[in-house]
């Protein structure tokens, strides 16, 4: 395991890990539990980042959604976080069309899309031993990551994942929306509300709101 030299080999790697129970099973009991797509065969695997192999912003999210991205095996797809990020990244002119389905031809620009969790945690919340375990991957992921410039935290928890990723004390860089911090090797941390249902339904996180934070990732990393 870990031995991957590309993202294609990280990919495979990756989907093959079963090191949480508690995961393992809630990422293959969920199919079928919701009727809208009770006759679809689930991905129900650990999911792969997407995007730009020459990335230079990365979008960071918590985990998969249990019927979206853990249904389509593609991050942000599948689900009303999907419909509300791949609208703006394709305004900001980082994606090639404005929705994401699974097997299209859709391009990101300049972006890679992961998390701190690969497999779909129980009520969107991964404990913090699956965390840690997770960031081994993290680890290699980003390692194959060479050009990023700039890193884009979506909530606290990714947030705090990232910081312990980049060996960072957590008190030193809190987290609040809209926040940049410029990091000591020239690259920077940018914080966002996450774009799950929960904060676009209620207007805390607005298109506006987010649409800024992407062009402003985006001036960030030269793009």
């Amino acid at each position: 395991m870990l031995e991957a030299v590309d993202l294609e080999s990280f990919a495979r790697e990756l989907i093959q890990c079963r090191l949480c129970p508690r995961l393992v099973a809630w990422r293959e009991g969920v199919a079928g539990k919701r009727r809208a797509f009770r006759e679809e065969a689930y991905w129900a695997r650990p999911v792969p980042g997407s995007g730009d192999p020459r990335a230079r912003i990365l979008l960071f999210g918590l985990a998969p959604g249990a019927h979206g991205a853990n249904r389509t095996g593609r991050p942000f797809t599948g689900d009303a976080s999907g419909a509300f990020l791949y609208p703006l990244l394709y305004q900001a002119g980082l994606a090639s069309k404005p929705e994401s389905l699974p097997g299209d031809d859709l391009r990101l620009h300049g972006v890679y899309l992961t998390a701190a969790v690969r497999c779909a945690p129980p009520d969107n919340r991964p404990t913090p031993e699956e965390l840690r375990t997770c960031a081994r991957w993290t680890e290699v992921e980003l390692s194959l990551l060479p050009e990023l410039r700039v890193f884009l935290a979506l909530g606290h928890i990714a947030h705090q994942a990232l910081l312990a990723h980049l060996g960072l004390r957590k008190r030193d860089f809190p987290f609040a929306h809209g926040r940049v911090y410029p990091l000591e090797d020239g690259r920077y941390l940018v914080d966002s509300y996450h774009v799950s249902r929960q904060n676009t339904q209620t207007g805390r996180l607005t298109r506006e709101m987010f649409l800024e934070v992407l062009l402003l990732a985006r001036r960030l990393a030269g793009l």
